[in-house]
């Protein structure tokens, strides 16, 4: 591997983390010690196009990825398909920002995961 290529990896890896200092689990999941909360950065998708139960895709992903960045979904659940298990994340989201909790990932939603 080529010093530049190795470098670019390294440079993207380290792109993948960043940290907080809101520290707010809202799930099963703890955060850790010391007030820190590490969060992966999200690049599945850059729309916001409505999300909803059925859907399968990147922009799944990206509404999944930033509900297990707010501890509203485990990394597990991070898949692209919108099943069950997302609907019941979005809608705990939903309900716990003061947004109409209907399960769908739209406009509103997409706005506050955002956050």
């Amino acid at each position: 591997m080529t010093r530049i290529r190795r470098t670019t990896v390294a440079v993207a890896a380290a792109a993948l983390l960043t940290f907080t200092g809101a520290a707010t689990a809202h799930s099963a999941t703890a955060a850790p010690s010391g007030g820190m909360s590490p969060h992966a950065a999200c690049a599945y998708y850059s729309g916001r196009a409505l999300t909803v139960y059925g859907d399968h895709g990147s922009h799944v992903s990206q509404a999944q990825c930033l509900l297990a960045n707010w501890r509203y979904l485990p990394w597990s659940g991070v898949d692209g398909d919108f099943g069950t298990q997302t609907l019941a994340a979005v809608k705990k989201f939903q309900g716990a920002h003061g947004l109409t909790v209907d399960g769908e990932v739209g406009a509103h939603t997409w706005a506050k995961l955002y956050a």
